[in-house]
């Protein structure tokens, strides 16, 4: 998927998740959302190979599992930046939704962004 892409769909699963986890994850409205997808994607690109190499010991230990705890902490300094329009109620609920929009990207980039066929 191109960029825009996945900051559309990472947009969607945003609105998706805060409306099936209401009492836990707020979104305001669908600019909230993007705006936050976006800075989720700088946050991605910028913050996250830095504490994928501080924290390599311990990912390798945990054979991987600890990127999750990466991924929640990500979405928690995006609802920090991004202000009271996007919150959580806590840090495993942002972990809980890291690993729900980790699958669905997963299986949305599996059949969007797929191979071309000949």
């Amino acid at each position: 998927m191109k960029f825009w892409g996945r900051i559309l769909v990472n947009a969607v699963l945003f609105i998706a998740l805060a409306g099936f986890f209401h009492s836990s994850f707020y979104v305001a409205s669908i600019w909230i959302a993007l705006l936050a997808s976006v800075v989720l994607a700088i946050l991605n690109a910028a913050v996250k190979p830095f504490l994928i190499l501080l924290s390599l010991p311990i990912n390798v230990v945990t054979l991987g599992l600890f990127s999750i705890v990466i991924n929640g902490f990500l979405l928690q300094l995006t609802a920090f930046f991004v202000g009271n329009n996007f919150r959580f109620s806590s840090f495993g609920m942002s972990m809980l939704i890291a690993v729900l929009m980790s699958l669905c990207n997963a299986i949305i980039s599996s059949f969007i962004g797929g191979r071309s066929r000949d």
